[in-house]
């Protein structure tokens, strides 16, 4: 097991073989954009962490800050001098769970917490640097992918429910992404729950022109009309079973 373990979701935490280690913020400043953006040359680091430096500070307080990390954590830097890195064994959250969660190849058995963790974690929540929030949008957008996949691919292996869940974390995150909205409704009817549906087709309708004076695609119109109505033998019977006059009602407002 490795001695290093950075946790940056929800927090941010050091720990060395489990135990917390209090760190400077200098310090985890320039851990955190090691652990995020990989190895960096130093001059790199002094204009990113230090902009409003001058280069021969910035450049100083980079040395300091590499310097003290290599002597009070020993093991968490590489002994390079060029460029600047954490040591291959430390273990960062987000890159494990990135590691768990591949959108491309997600299943139908992903851990409950796993889940919960995209549904409600933030990537170093208080922290407002530019360049912390460029970070924080790409979590973001991982998030949404994988949920989204979760959704696809429990609607392909006949889990309208669990889909209807991981839908609804993916168009938290984004109420306006239309492809979101899309796979919710979709996952509604699919579940046996059309009144649903139309309520989530309404509030997106009329969130989306109050926001953006929008209104939604015709491509979504028309795919979720063809959830709604079509003869396909994927109709679920729950649907076949709901009162004719909602399905025209969503059709109507649609």
């Amino acid at each position: 097991m490795s001695r290093w373990e950075l946790r940056l979701l929800g927090c941010w935490q050091l720990l060395d073989r489990g135990e917390p280690v209090p760190v400077g913020i200098r310090q985890q400043r320039l851990i955190t954009v090691l652990a995020l953006s990989g190895p960096r040359p130093r001059s790199y680091l002094a204009g990113l962490l230090w902009p409003e430096s001058s280069q021969r500070q910035a450049a100083g307080s980079v040395r300091t800050a590499v310097f003290k990390l290599r002597h009070e954590l020993p093991g968490l830097l590489t002994d390079e001098i060029e460029p600047v890195s954490l040591c291959s064994g430390v273990r960062v959250d987000v890159h494990e769970l990135r590691r768990r969660v591949d959108p491309e190849l997600v299943d139908d058995a992903v851990d409950p917490g796993i889940e919960e963790m995209l549904a409600g974690v933030e990537l170093l929540p208080g922290w407002y640097d530019d360049w912390v929030l460029y970070q924080q949008e790409r979590w973001r957008s991982f998030r949404i992918a994988a949920l989204e996949a979760m959704a696809r691919q429990r609607l392909e292996s006949g889990n309208p429910e669990g889909a209807v869940i991981a839908a609804r974390h993916a168009a938290e995150l984004e109420p306006l992404r239309e492809r979101s909205q899309a796979l919710l409704i979709r996952a509604q009817v699919l579940a046996g729950d059309p009144a649903a549906a139309l309520r989530t087709h309404e509030h997106f309708r009329r969130r989306l022109w109050e926001e953006m004076g929008l209104h939604p695609s015709p491509r979504l119109k028309s795919e979720l009309g063809e959830v709604l109505v079509s003869d396909d033998v994927r109709r679920p019977v729950a649907l076949a079973k709901a009162p004719k006059s909602a399905a025209a009602v969503y059709l109507t407002r649609s």
